[in-house]
């Protein structure tokens, strides 16, 4: 067995490791991509590729590192607290599944590929109406994270999944902007060619929703983080207003929700990383990402509050979070959908 050592020792490499992509404190290159596609940096991206971000959960023997939950979520925390917007979640899902070739190229960040899986809003039912039949896919995809940085499309069809170039005969991919500068596709497909890919994502989601509880927890960190840093700037009638006691308050309330969201997350990493109970699993998934989705949104309101007039302003960063908050919450499911499952399958476990 690893020692505990080791394994706090490679998370603490991780963690410095970001620094190189997301400099602390730094949102200056966050807030030149907004609103322009596709969003992020291919030279970022190839960089992260080269840190052997994307691999972290790949097999060794695949190209990958071979490495826990717990790993993942100290990277994706990092990433939250600065904002990152490559899209390293949606791609990381494609490497769980994707071999061969097609994953190499991945892994060397020649290629970006997103999974295509969503068909209605707040789900996480993989089957749908879209059909894959002789090598051709149709059907409509939604919510499609940065889709518009796409080469290919990893596709979740009742025949299967496959891999589809964006620039193939038959695709159309149209662009809605979201709140926090970047965006979602929504993909239609009529008999596109499409290449078969063997494997199955519901396990790659369950993955991918706990790391984004992961990277709210780093949105929720970097809100607060900011707002404490505020607290004991700002002055007024000769004094920092963090001595303030209503203010001193609720900046302690705020404290607690980081520590319960970081307790969740790691809690739920480490049942990842542990048990082989689906149910198990599952539960502890919906409660963290319920958690953390909450609590961003809670930090990122009392955040904007707490900054007074200049909060309220686009110039200010604060607000770069509480916009990130919005559209990340329900990603992979609202806290209200894992609410709702983590009622189901924690009756189920204790059924059994």
């Amino acid at each position: 067995m690893e020692a505990l050592d080791d394994r706090a020792e490679r998370i603490r490499l991780i963690r410095d490791s970001a620094g190189a992509i997301v400099p602390a404190g730094d949102l200056k290159r966050v807030r030149a991509l907004r609103y322009h596609e596709p969003g992020f940096e291919r030279a970022v991206w190839r960089q992260m590729c080269g840190l052997g971000w994307l691999g972290l959960r790949v097999a060794e023997d695949a190209g990958g590192s071979g490495l826990g939950m717990r790993e993942y979520c100290a990277l994706a925390e990092e990433c939250g607290a600065g904002l990152l917007p490559e899209p390293l979640i949606p791609c990381s899902i494609a490497a769980r599944v994707l071999a061969g070739p097609q994953l190499g190229r991945l892994l060397a960040g020649d290629t970006i590929v997103i999974p295509a899986w969503q068909e209605q809003a707040n789900s996480l039912a993989l089957d749908g109406g879209t059909v894959l039949r002789d090598g051709r896919v149709s059907g409509h995809k939604r919510f499609v994270s940065m889709a518009a940085g796409a080469d290919a499309f990893l596709v979740s069809s009742n025949g299967g999944l496959a891999l589809v170039a964006r620039d193939a005969p038959g695709v159309t991919l149209t662009i809605d902007r979201t709140q926090d500068g970047g965006h979602y596709g929504t993909l239609t497909l009529e008999r596109a060619p499409a290449q078969p890919v063997a494997g199955d994502l519901a396990e790659a989601i369950e993955e991918a929703t706990l790391a984004t509880a992961a990277y709210l927890l780093g949105v929720t960190e970097g809100a607060f983080a900011m707002t404490l840093s505020y607290l004991k700037t700002r002055q007024q009638f000769g004094k920092p207003i963090g001595s303030f006691q209503a203010l001193a308050h609720r900046a302690a309330d705020l404290k607690i929700e980081v520590a319960l969201t970081r307790a969740s997350v790691e809690a739920a990493a480490a049942t990842l990383d542990t048990s082989p109970v689906a149910a198990v699993r599952q539960a502890a998934v919906s409660r963290a990402k319920a958690r953390a989705s909450d609590a961003a949104m809670r930090v990122g309101r009392q955040a904007i509050q707490m900054h007074g007039g200049i909060g309220y302003t686009d110039e200010y960063d604060v607000g770069l979070y509480l916009r990130k908050a919005m559209v990340l919450a329900n990603l992979f499911g609202s806290a209200a959908l894992h609410r709702a499952r983590y009622a189901e399958v924690a009756v189920e476990d204790d059924d059994d």
